[in-house]
């Protein structure tokens, strides 16, 4: 994907520029603003010009008369107190669709939070345990280390060391994302795909009420079964969990095969909705809307999905039920 991304603060000067955009406007070096100007002056004004959260078209010409149709995205963030401009820039030829460079915007944000929000109280902790060991810019003489001293370093560094493994641990998370196995397909039956995926939940939550629905009980589909698996133990669980604060909570689950041989399974619950503006976010991955979630159940199986050449889709009504819908491809 062949996304430019830039990061610059207030003066113009440019603190992050990826391979491809240094490709697609032709610099080996891209330290300020300013150097656009050589670039194409159009896209120099723009840049300097843009707004937080602007979204703008320009049209440069490059060496041997080609001519690119550039979308231009910039989000608003902060790093350590400072403002900062991130900016996309898509050649529009280029097959990626909007919505996906959205998707990817929103990802480098998200990433962009987590990681400084782990980074930055681990550089604040270094500062303060080294100004146990300085005096007026000199380190102390050994003598000078009191039992406090140690005592307080040894707390500062288990602090370091839980964040780095936090921060590991979140990098482990996208790595999984990023590396989905291509599936095993065979012959699966939707029927014992459901009640596996429903004796399992109800294990977790035996309070609330699960129905099945199947027209027809010998709907085959070609599948991995354990990634499938994985989706629809997934979705039932994101379901029960939306059902916390109902006594009356419920869960259906059915599936049938259309009119174009493709296999559909729907989960809905009778849960508080998803308001309108949140429908595309619960897809990023890290994004959640929950104290203890990790973002990323939404974000794997849809891409499981995709990797079955299928659909995962959501319609909710807020405050009466939600439905995810797993769509298989007609064989």
């Amino acid at each position: 994907m062949d996304t430019g991304i830039l990061s610059f603060d207030e003066k113009g000067f440019v603190h992050n520029a990826n391979t491809p955009l240094k490709r697609l406007l032709g610099l080996e070096q891209f330290t300020h603003l300013r150097q656009l100007e050589k670039v194409d002056t159009r896209l120099a004004n723009v840049l300097k010009t843009l707004r937080p959260n602007d979204q703008k078209m320009v049209t440069i010409e490059q060496p041997k008369s080609k001519r690119l149709n550039l979308l231009i995205k910039s989000t608003p963030f902060v790093v350590e107190n400072k403002s900062l401009m991130l900016i996309s820039i898509q050649d529009i030829n280029d097959p990626l669709s909007e919505k996906e460079l959205d998707a990817w915007m929103k990802l480098i944000r998200v990433l962009t939070h987590e990681i400084m929000n782990a980074i930055a109280p681990v550089t604040s902790l270094s500062e303060n345990l080294k100004k146990y060991y300085t005096q007026n810019g000199e380190i102390i003489r050994p003598e000078q280390v009191d039992e406090k001293i140690i005592r307080n370093t040894v707390r500062g560094l288990d602090v370091i060391e839980e964040q780095g493994k936090g921060l590991i641990s979140f990098v482990k998370t996208y790595r999984r994302l990023t590396r989905l196995p291509k599936p095993e397909l065979s012959p699966v039956a939707v029927k014992d795909l459901i009640e596996k995926a429903v004796v399992l939940n109800k294990s977790y939550r035996p309070d609330i009420e699960i129905s099945v629905h199947l027209p027809h009980e010998d709907i085959t589909l070609s599948a991995d079964e354990k990634m499938v698996n994985q989706v629809l133990v997934n979705l039932l669980k994101n379901a029960s969990e939306a059902l916390e604060e109902r006594d009356d909570g419920k869960i259906s689950v059915s599936a049938l095969t259309d009119d174009k041989q493709r296999v559909i399974i729907e989960i809905k619950d009778n849960g508080p909705g998803i308001p309108p503006e949140l429908l595309d976010e619960i897809f990023v991955p890290f994004f959640t809307t929950r104290d203890n979630g990790s973002g990323i159940g939404l974000s794997l199986s849809r891409q499981i999905m995709r990797l079955h050449k299928g659909k995962l889709n959501v319609r909710s009504a807020v405050g009466k039920e939600t439905v995810f819908s797993m769509e298989f491809p007609g064989r």
